[in-house]
């Protein structure tokens, strides 16, 4: 079982690299920022399966932690992207 999770492992973070190249290589910014939050996404997932291989729960809470992080970042990101500012009114 450790194997395939190993394999999973693997698999993630060369298709985590893929997005790394397709956020230096997007056309938009809008590609470029999505292109980094599905690594992000990846990346979580690879922390909880090195969780249960590993057996250690440390691994959980830094992905939990990683994955609150990454969403408060695309929320910024987002939201510069679309004003050009990070304060100021809601409109």
């Amino acid at each position: 079982m450790t194997t395939f999770l190993w394999a999973i492992a693997i698999l993630l973070l060369v298709n985590a690299f893929l997005c790394l190249a397709r956020a230096y290589l997007g056309p938009t910014v809008a590609d470029r920022m999505l292109a980094i939050n599905v690594m992000g996404t990846k990346t979580l997932v690879v922390l909880a399966l090195l969780a249960f291989v590993f057996e250690r729960s440390l691994f959980v809470d830094v992905a939990l932690v990683y994955g609150l992080l990454n969403f408060v970042v695309t929320i910024a990101a987002g939201r510069f992207m679309e004003t050009g500012r990070l304060r100021g009114d809601w409109s």
